[in-house]
């Protein structure tokens, strides 16, 4: 019966697809006013009902959960703009085997030694392409930090840029705050944002990557109980699992690493050493290693210094074979833009429609589905009602791009595999990205956060975008607070890396990040519709409805000066550039 539960509706989606029309709302309610209560209730209580199972990647639920959506796409007119001509886009997620031939060659005041993968230093399994660094800018920064509210700056002698960074101390100095576990799994991630050529750290300091070239972005949040087999969590790149035994069978060959990114792109290298290596590095310098690593250990404060008298050769080279493949889909829409010039140019509205499925350990009479209503079916919900208002009402002068992402709890699937291979052609037209993760609840359960939104990430990359968000939130009739505790970059939970936003972001695109906080329901069977705030959700959808029709239809996009979080923890207003 379920088989046959979703061919139908496929059939149907192709008849409608054809014939229906842009249906257009009444003039009285058009455009963000068009953005109502009753649909978004209506179509949460059907994407977080038990008949989809908690919505995980590549099970049936997910299908009938994109064949919800695309229906009402079609009814709508937002044009198809998957493969084929159809609203899905097929999200490759491979299994792949890493033959290395990388090595690191250090020269210190004339002596030179060769480290081979594995040999004293080791690279990622996704290593990238083949490319060789040739460098003499080589920085020490301690523990390569920088939490200001720590009064920490292990850059505070120079960026990072055009430089080979290294580091030590996997726990970091005593300063370091409790609970910083994932700004210190961050520090080679953000070495490289800052233009690092390569981040050397010691076999711990990278840990919780899984060995990956681009780690993963680490997991949305922390202590709750494990939904699925395949909870690894928000942003970590869960290798599927192997899959059962039976009569001849054996285990899936997942590979050394699972992608959905290009893997043979060139990415700047992030390596792990061991003491050999280190004490080969520092042989020439002041402070020796034996002293550097003591005194890591014991988290006293370290020194920086530059490492004179050592050159450094990194040669990136390694074969890849792909041993297994898996398929999911994105859902992706377009509304057209009107104006002949800006048209191909677009705004992006995303969410991630998957959730963690069911928990296969529950016991007998126990709510065994996590039906993610707020995680993260109150986005879907609100980017459909934006597609909606889009699709039947105005049309700006940029055309508008709409993506439900697959496989965000599996580790940002759908998102990566659609910046590396974006519908529109190209990354560099999508000139804003607006994403919603969990807009239907108040922080902590709190009513005092009733009217508060939390915004991450508007002003790291565009202060103009900031500045637009800002002034749509103000043009509202009933104006959310708009709070950005989560976009300082010492924010311990380090949320700007952990939804889909951050898959362009890593792209250069300007985002929005819009998220009400955490709640003891994440990733529980607890997360139900009859929790969610409909209101809150309206306001929010339209709030970002306002924010991308400006951008829409401004003449120029948001201006990119890529100059980091300012806004942080207290902070209101506008932002004036510097």
């Amino acid at each position: 019966m379920r088989a046959r539960r979703i061919f139908v509706p496929v059939l149907f989606l192709a008849f409608l697809t054809v014939t229906a029309g842009a249906q257009q709302a009444p003039a009285g309610r058009r455009g963000a006013g068009s953005i109502n209560e009753a649909d978004l209730q209506a179509w949460l209580t059907y994407l977080a009902s038990d008949e989809l199972q908690g919505r995980r990647t590549y099970t049936e639920g997910l299908g009938l959960a994109a064949g919800y959506i695309i229906s009402h796409l079609a009814q709508w007119g937002v044009k198809p703009a998957g493969d084929n001509g159809t609203y899905l886009q097929t999200v490759r997620v491979v299994g792949v085997k890493t033959n290395s031939k990388a090595s690191v060659t250090v020269e210190v005041n004339g002596q030179s030694r060769t480290f081979k993968d594995g040999e004293g230093i080791t690279f990622a399994h996704q290593m990238g392409g083949r490319q060789t660094i040739e460098a003499s800018d080589i920085a020490f920064v301690g523990y390569g930090l920088q939490m200001p509210s720590a009064q920490l700056d292990d850059y505070a002698e120079g960026a990072p840029k055009g430089k080979v960074v290294v580091y030590l101390g996997s726990r970091g100095p005593e300063a370091v705050p409790a609970g910083s576990n994932r700004l210190l799994t961050a520090r080679g991630r953000n070495a490289v944002e800052k233009g690092a050529l390569a981040v050397i750290a010691p076999a711990s300091g990278l840990a919780g990557h899984g060995g990956q070239a681009t780690p993963s972005p680490p997991a949305v949040i922390t202590g709750a109980q494990p939904a699925t087999p395949s909870t690894a969590g928000r942003g970590q790149a869960a290798t599927p699992p192997p899959g059962g035994r039976g009569r001849g069978s054996t285990l899936v060959d997942n590979g050394d690493f699972t992608t959905v990114e290009r893997y043979d792109t060139v990415v700047t290298p992030r390596l792990t050493a061991q003491d050999e290596f280190f004490e080969f590095l520092f042989s020439g310098s002041e402070v020796k290693y034996a002293k550097l690593k003591e005194m890591a250990t014991t988290r006293a404060t370290l020194p920086r210094f530059p490492l004179k008298g050592v050159k450094m050769t990194i040669r990136v080279d390694a074969d890849y074979q792909v041993v297994r493949t898996r398929l999911t889909s994105n859902v992706v829409g377009i509304v057209d833009g009107t104006d002949p010039k800006l048209k191909d140019t677009y705004v992006a509205f995303g969410a991630h429609y998957d959730h963690t499925g069911f928990r296969e350990n529950a016991k007998p009479g126990e709510d065994m589905i996590n039906n993610g209503a707020d995680d993260d079916g109150s986005g879907t919900v609100a980017i459909m009602a934006i597609a909606k208002a889009f699709a039947t009402g105005p049309k700006p002068r940029r055309s508008l791009l709409f993506v439900w992402h697959a496989g965000e709890e599996n580790g940002l699937l759908g998102s990566r595999y659609m910046a590396d291979h974006p519908v529109v052609g190209n990354i560099d037209k999508i000139v804003t990205q607006l994403n919603m993760d969990m807009v239907g609840r108040n922080q902590d359960n709190d009513p005092a956060n009733a009217d508060m939104v939390l915004v991450v990430g508007s002003d790291r990359i565009s202060t103009e975008l900031h500045n637009i968000n800002e002034e749509a939130n103000a043009s509202l009739t009933r104006p959310l607070a708009l709070d950005y505790t989560m976009n300082d970059p010492a924010d311990p939970q380090a949320f700007y890396t952990r939804s889909d936003h951050y898959s362009y972001a890593a792209k250069g695109v300007p985002i929005v990040f819009y998220f009400t906080g955490l709640h003891p329901d994440y990733h529980r069977p607890s997360d139900t519709v009859d929790k969610i705030i409909f209101d809150k959700i309206q306001r929010i959808a339209q709030l970002a409805y306002e924010t991308g029709r400006r951008v829409a239809n401004s003449e120029r996009a948001p201006v990119k000066d890529n100059l980091g979080p300012r806004a942080g923890k207290g902070f209101k207003g506008r932002l004036d550039g510097r």
